[in-house]
């Protein structure tokens, strides 16, 4: 008699269309490869995220999807669906909440097909999972909860794994080569951006005047800022005010960004994409939080530091101030985020050794 060996799983991830979720639905995939270390992952991904799925190690394969933001392009999926059927997947997890995502695995016939309900997924997945939208899950056990069978309630974000990023030594080193970045002298980098919109945003002067009294005390430091094209604006403003610092922002790929992060000895960031990529290589994190929720996606690095002022009005979750004045972010003052920062600089190593609880935050009176 003649005994096969059990084929390995194959599964397909389709990706949630932002940096930050994408790194915050890593610890799933960890919990996957936990339970069946032969299963093989493979991410279908937009290609402005594809470069965070290809530095999480238990990925495969990364395929860049052909799709518009908003746009159904149905003609595409389809197509796309029959070249997937060929890789025989055994199951797909739909991260998206929308129904347009929840088409490409029924199309291509993943037998299991589990996410989210969203838009009403009836039929397009068979393993539904469902949250209360009156209390919300934080993001990481929102995507983790979804390794096992669907349940009322899901863990803490403490009872997952921390999402965790890896870029080879030479490709960091070439990178910080190409960009003519020392790793003999501090590197703080700063991500003044945020793709969701302004009201997200500390204000320029707020960097500018936190990058002047970093210099004036640490005259050897380096400050990069870091950013999409879309940041390249804001970050045009502080480099002009700033001239010392070193203005990457839509100059970086997404991967060399990454490759860069992986070397710094600290972030101060708005809520953004950059702020998850720091924290998953456990760097010390200044997180600065006024519209949006810091309790929903924080940054879960254990040298993390949010900065909140707690105002009544926040968090609003809207992309612009609905009462015209940006409270919530124009009086968090730059010596507040100085001071949250200065440790990691006086000393890196040890600051960065020191046990804290995690995502100390600070809450200011205004």
């Amino acid at each position: 008699m003649v005994f096969m060996d059990k084929m390995p799983a194959r599964i397909l991830i389709i990706s949630p269309n932002w940096i930050g979720d994408a790194i915050m639905a890593q610890p799933l995939l960890q919990l996957l490869k936990q339970r069946d270390p032969s299963a093989l992952v493979d991410v279908l991904a937009p290609i402005w995220v594809a470069p965070v799925w290809e530095a999480m190690t238990e990925v495969g394969n990364v395929y860049a999807t052909p799709f518009k933001h908003g746009k159904l392009q149905l003609r595409e999926r389809w197509s796309l669906a029959r070249t997937l059927r060929k890789f025989a997947y055994d199951q797909a997890y739909v991260l998206p909440n929308t129904l347009k995502f929840a088409l490409i695995p029924w199309m291509a016939r993943i037998p299991e097909r589990i996410g989210y309900l969203g838009e009403k997924r009836y039929g397009l997945l068979n393993v539904i999972h469902r949250d209360n939208k009156l209390s919300p899950r934080p993001m990481i056990p929102f995507y983790a909860a979804l390794a096992d069978p669907p349940a009322a309630k899901a863990g803490k974000r403490e009872d997952y794994p921390r999402p965790s990023l890896f870029v080879a030594k030479k490709e960091a080193d070439a990178t910080l080569e190409k960009w003519k970045v020392d790793t003999s002298r501090p590197i703080v980098a700063f991500a003044p951006g945020a793709e969701f919109g302004p009201a997200k945003r500390w204000p320029v002067h707020g960097f500018i005047d936190l990058a002047q009294r970093i210099l004036s005390e640490f005259p050897d430091a380096q400050i990069l800022l870091l950013g999409s094209p879309n940041d390249r604006a804001v970050c045009e403003e502080i480099a002009s005010d700033v001239p010392a610092v070193k203005n990457l922002a839509g100059k970086t790929t997404l991967k060399e960004a990454i490759a860069l992060i992986s070397r710094i000895d600290a972030l101060v960031t708005n809520d953004s994409g950059l702020m998850h990529v720091a924290s998953a290589f456990e760097k010390p994190v200044i997180a600065l939080y006024g519209s949006t929720d810091y309790r929903h996606t924080p940054p879960f690095s254990r040298y993390s530091e949010i900065l909140s002022l707690d105002l009544e009005c926040a968090p609003c979750q809207k992309r612009e101030c609905p009462l015209g004045h940006h409270r919530c972010m124009e009086l968090l003052r730059s010596e507040t985020v100085y001071s949250a920062l200065k440790k990691y600089l006086v000393d890196p190593a040890g600051a960065a050794q020191r046990p804290k609880p995690d995502n100390r935050t600070e809450k200011m009176g205004c």
